[in-house]
């Protein structure tokens, strides 16, 4: 399914716009980056897609249906799945049982809810051998995958991703990014993903959108900006 954000203005207080007619177009079965120096909305931007923000303007359709300020889940219901920045696992609870969690709105169906723990597993393999260890024990890469994994755990279309691997050591942030792209490749996700690390990101995107100062700025595909790339972070700099 594809994500368009048709000039949608947002922000955390009222009248004082984070996002400032922000357009994007996120299609189907395609990695699509946002790109941008910090500060500029990226996050934001996911935020409300989600429906954790209602913008003051503007509309978010999925696959052709409106889902502006629709609660986060209800969002969840229509096969979308949001893993955010900052780690989230609970690290009291093993990681199976976190894994269970992303399953809690149709937590009264065992059979499903098996088939997707068994699909999680295969995709993370280390998941099976730790599944009852507590996940606060686990490495910061290890986490990131019980977060991908418990996004999963609803069989979503649509991914939004924000900065899989901050904090994360290059080789655990390389297993990171094979993972979104076998997600892409393999299994037809949708990917709206938000990253700092430009590099890597470009390498496994097909189109990008750059955001300045809570605008867009320029857009196009992969090979575009595989060229341009030293320009924009010097203007960033600078």
């Amino acid at each position: 399914m594809s994500v368009e954000v048709r000039d949608l203005y947002v922000g955390y207080f009222k009248d004082i716009a984070i996002l400032q007619g922000v357009s994007l177009l996120a299609q189907t079965g395609k990695i699509t980056t946002l790109i941008g120096p910090n500060g500029v909305g990226k996050s934001t931007l996911l935020k409300t897609i989600y429906g954790f923000l209602t913008p003051f303007q503007g509309q978010i359709v999925v696959h052709g249906e409106e889902i502006t300020g629709m609660a986060p889940y209800l969002l969840a219901h229509k096969g979308i799945s949001y893993i955010p920045q900052r780690r989230n696992v609970f690290p009291y609870l093993s990681v199976e049982e976190n894994l269970i969690l992303g399953a809690w709105i149709f937590r009264r169906d065992r059979e499903r809810m098996a088939q997707a723990l068994e699909e999680n597993y295969r995709r993370f393999p280390q998941l099976r051998e730790k599944r009852r260890q507590k996940a606060g024990t686990l490495s910061g890469g290890e986490q990131r995958m019980v977060e991908l994994g418990r996004a999963l755990m609803v069989s979503p279309t649509i991914l939004l991703v924000d900065e899989p691997t901050a904090g994360l050591a290059p080789r655990v942030a390389g297993e990171i990014y094979a993972r979104l792209q076998a997600l892409n490749r393999e299994e037809g996700k949708t990917i709206l993903l938000v990253d700092q690390n430009i590099r890597q990101a470009l390498r496994i995107s097909d189109y990008v959108y750059v955001f300045e100062l809570g605008r867009n700025r320029a857009e196009g595909p992969r090979e575009r900006f595989e060229t341009d790339l030293r320009e924009l972070i010097r203007d960033w700099l600078f």
